[in-house]
């Protein structure tokens, strides 16, 4: 008989929804694609009982005291009122370590780090969080590495993650690293995923922070998403967005902060990138995010990553 792995996910009142049902779904949906029952989900909190989530949704929680034998320990984010509370708890606050002393790996999801950050169990690791609480969380943990870009960071036991979905593309590679990138990728279709990301993918995609901070120019920004392979300069964008190129140009600059050609190289990349989690030759992925050549697509990855194609595709196999 198989061994269930248990995972435990620590909310509280106040805690954020997805950070809770994401994981759960995906560690639910590994034992239906393996057809066996490899994981099991708990959800603890400081007391048990009914607890409510940010968004008025309430779910039935196990007491931290009555479970042991943990294989993964994950802390939910949410309100600071929440967080607060469960620190505060002394009982609670050491049966966590307790029982991150004994699972196999633990973390976080979203604001959940600031928990294991306060507990001493972040000291030295290279960590992240949502980006809008990184620095905070820097300030928490002064000896921690905060990764404000990544989705999410491994580093040895300790997984952290940005937040809400994001608890879901850790979730998946933990089960890539148990079972294996078939069974991941199988969960992930069964979810109904765009594509699995993995966790160096910036929290900052340039297509969604166009999409946010520059109304006028969403029509441009799909646009280019859908055209990237073919050539781009600032002329062809200008006419796209029915400007004249020098009124183009500057409002494109105030907007994004970047050139417009600075933009198109950063889509590129980042859609360079997600192929290079697959097998496509380097000749298809630069043909196919707009590079005329190899060589062009390792120049500018190198320039903005420091790193070659080759080398970031192997530093990334799991």
């Amino acid at each position: 008989m198989t061994k269930k792995r248990v995972i435990a996910i620590v909310a509280f009142n106040g805690f954020q929804i997805l950070d809770v049902s994401g994981p759960a779904s995906v560690f639910s949906s590994a034992n239906d694609a393996l057809n066996k029952k490899v994981y099991q989900v708990i959800f603890l909190s400081a007391q048990g009982g009914m607890i409510k989530s940010s968004s008025g949704l309430e779910i039935k929680t196990i007491a931290l005291r009555n479970i042991e034998n943990i294989d993964t320990l994950l802390i939910a984010g949410g309100d600071e009122y929440g967080i607060d509370e469960l620190i505060k708890d002394k009982t609670a606050t050491n049966l966590i370590k307790k029982n991150t002393l004994k699972a196999k790996r633990y973390g976080s999801i979203c604001t959940g780090a600031y928990v294991l950050g306060r507990l001493g169990l972040l000291n030295g690791k290279r960590i992240t969080t949502h980006w809008n609480y990184c620095e905070k969380l820097a300030k928490e943990v002064p000896t921690a590495v905060v990764d404000s870009n990544a989705l999410y960071v491994n580093d040895k036991r300790v997984w952290t993650s940005a937040g809400v979905t994001t608890g879901i593309d850790m979730s998946l590679q933990i089960v890539a690293n148990d079972y294996g990138n078939l069974i991941s990728n199988q969960i992930a279709q069964r979810l109904v995923l765009y594509a699995r990301r993995p966790g160096y993918q910036s929290q900052f995609s340039p297509v969604l922070t166009a999409q946010s901070n520059a109304e006028p120019f969403i029509e441009l920004v799909n646009w280019i998403k859908e055209n990237i392979s073919k050539h781009i300069d600032a002329e062809v964008m200008a006419k796209i967005a029915e400007m004249s190129h020098r009124n183009f140009y500057r409002k494109f600059f105030d907007s994004f902060g970047v050139t417009p050609a600075q933009y198109v190289k950063s889509v590129r990349i980042d859609m360079a990138k997600d192929m290079l989690s697959t097998n496509a030759p380097l000749k298809t992925i630069a043909k196919l995010t707009g590079f005329t050549s190899v060589s062009q697509l390792t120049r500018v990855f190198e320039t903005l990553n420091g790193i070659s194609p080759n080398l970031f595709r192997q530093l990334n196999q799991h």
